[in-house]
């Protein structure tokens, strides 16, 4: 008798790549890593965690003597931004940011949702009285994409699978915001030599991947030459990491079944939410509150009020007004299925800020008074819009809904929920 045939049984490495890359898990290492590292920074063990961060490792010559902390901040958040990179060229030729028409509502949303917490932080910082905060102005601005489309697909089950789509655009296009706002507003000094060296790798970079068959062990250390000579130009350097995602071709060659994008994205993916992510957030997150200025004389920073504000009110509000009125006096709709009530649980998971607003505090004050108080004001902002977006989205899931959500005049259609597959 024959049986039906069976897939083979997936590997402990397989399952584990699927672990760290689905939308429901793939924040938790990271989660987790930020947690660790701020009990170890207020334990018993304290001293251990100070060294650690604090050890300084790499060529003085080069000025790349650096802390752990540091490598994890600079060197390692490279990969994730390459993966920014790569996603960002992927939904630019051939996915969301493809057609204006449909792109410019999340996109305007995103600008929005960037201005208002930046205005908030602004005013509350000038009216408490501490005018040096004023170069954090950045920190509320950024999502997290990880965490809010984790949260999403726990909290958002029975929503149009469009909601999807508008968060992961408009949170792509606010990563974007980001890496100009970190290039244009945090670099220390532009040394052209270094960056005209480092554009020169992103195009052998880009022309070595575009081959018949691109080799990694001649990808990689055109990377770290790329990634060492941006370090050295006075721009961030993980900014390296975007400009030689951007090189990747979006459309598949020489009859490949996969774009590049996606290859790339399948290849660097697990070792982003695996390994660089965790570790940047185990050190960033781990502020010593029992030796510093204490718990109460940190939460008392006009900072840390400003940040919460801006992640928790000023994200919804600016991608809520800004989408009313762009569908109010512009052509421009709400993708189909979609109303404006969706976007106040959406606008809340923007202020999901945590990876790159974590690094925007660590640039904004180095060293200063202001840094554990911006630091637990990222986590406490980030964590709150995540629960209360999270309540939102199951309130907004039991609700009725109507046959032409996006008031475009053209009946919605079925095009799936959130949880389906």
């Amino acid at each position: 008798m024959t049986g039906t045939p069976t897939s083979r049984p997936l590997t402990p490495a397989v399952r584990l790549r699927r672990w760290l890359t689905a939308d429901t898990t793939s924040s938790v290492p990271l989660l987790v890593a930020a947690v660790l590292g701020l009990l170890w920074a207020n334990s018993p063990w304290r001293h251990a965690y100070a060294s650690l961060a604090g050890f300084t490792v790499g060529p003085a010559a080069w000025h790349l003597d650096l802390t752990v902390s540091d490598w994890a901040a600079d060197g390692l958040l490279a990969i994730f931004f390459f993966a920014v990179g790569v996603e960002l060229k992927h939904e630019a030729v051939v996915g969301s940011l493809r057609r204006f028409r449909e792109a410019a509502v999340p996109v305007l949303a995103a600008v929005g949702g960037m201005v208002v917490p930046a205005a908030i932080f602004v005013v509350v910082v000038v009216l408490g009285g501490a005018p040096s905060a004023l170069h954090g102005w950045a920190i509320p601005t950024s999502t997290d994409i990880a965490f809010s489309l984790a949260v999403l697909a726990v909290a958002g089950r029975g929503l149009p699978r469009a909601l999807r789509m508008f968060l992961l655009t408009l949170a792509v296009a606010d990563d974007l915001l980001g890496i100009v706002v970190i290039a244009a507003f945090y670099a220390s000094g532009i040394h052209p030599a270094a960056l005209a060296g480092t554009l020169a790798c992103a195009a052998l970079f880009g022309w070595l991947v575009r081959a018949r068959r691109p080799r990694w062990w001649l990808l990689t250390p055109i990377a770290v030459v790329a990634w060492g000579l941006m370090h050295a130009s006075g721009i961030h350097p993980t900014i390296a990491g975007v400009l030689l995602g951007l090189t990747v071709p979006a459309r598949a060659r020489y009859g490949e079944e996969l774009p590049r994008t996606i290859a790339a994205q399948q290849a660097i993916g697990p070792w982003s939410a695996g390994v660089a992510l965790p570790l940047f957030a185990f050190f960033s997150a781990g502020v010593p509150l029992r030796d510093g200025p204490g718990v109460v004389e940190v939460l008392t920073q006009p900072v840390v009020p400003a940040i919460v504000a801006g992640l928790v009110i000023g994200k919804p509000l600016g991608v809520l007004v800004t989408t009313a009125l762009v569908t109010r006096f512009t052509p421009f709709r709400l993708p189909n299925a979609i109303g404006l009530r969706d976007l106040i649980p959406v606008g809340l998971l923007t202020g999901i800020g945590f990876t790159v607003s974590l690094l925007i505090a660590r640039l904004s004050f180095p060293d200063s008074e202001h840094t554990a108080g911006a630091t637990i004001a990222v986590l406490a902002g980030s964590v709150l819009a995540a629960i209360l977006g999270a309540a939102m989205l199951r309130r907004d899931a039991r609700r009725a809904r109507t046959r032409d959500m996006n008031l475009d005049g053209v009946p919605d259609r079925d095009a799936g929920r959130i949880g389906d597959d």
